[in-house]
């Protein structure tokens, strides 16, 4: 597949792709297009930054409040978890239980107990449980 960029700040943005058919590569370029241009602002200690959502290993609640999980750091968000759900770069993202919402790029291994409860390991080391009522879902969007 070839690439060609053109700068010219007279012309509006866009991506046009050119292909024989659809295939995963495209579906990604278009998963890529589509996601930028939306970022969330959250505020960690005294900082207020903006938030590129692919970035985030996962949206979490604690004590009634939102969570971005970058790395180490949780960033508070003034938004709530049904909101988030609802956001273009959803793609990306599958709800584990009623207070996770994860990055399945950011997911790096499952681990299920003798009980049937599935563990998730996150590549930050953040560790979350998949409910029951989402483990169907869970494993569709993932390929299992």
């Amino acid at each position: 597949m070839k690439c060609y960029t053109f700068i010219d700040d007279k012309q509006e943005e866009k991506v046009v792709i050119y292909a024989k058919e659809k295939t995963s590569l495209v579906e990604e370029i278009e998963k890529l297009v589509s996601s930028t241009g939306v970022s969330l602002t959250g505020t960690y200690e005294d900082t207020t930054i903006l938030i590129d959502p692919i970035e985030v290993a996962c949206f979490i609640v604690e004590g009634g409040k939102i969570f971005a999980l970058i790395g180490e750091k949780k960033y508070q968000l003034k938004e709530r978890l049904y909101q988030l759900e609802d956001m273009p770069f959803n793609e990306y993202f599958v709800k584990l239980n009623q207070s996770c919402l994860a990055n399945i790029k950011q997911m790096k291994e499952f681990k299920t107990s003798i009980g049937g409860a599935t563990l998730v390991i996150f590549k930050n080391g953040y560790k979350d449980y998949i409910s029951r009522r989402e483990l169907k879902h869970v494993k569709e969007r993932i390929g299992l």
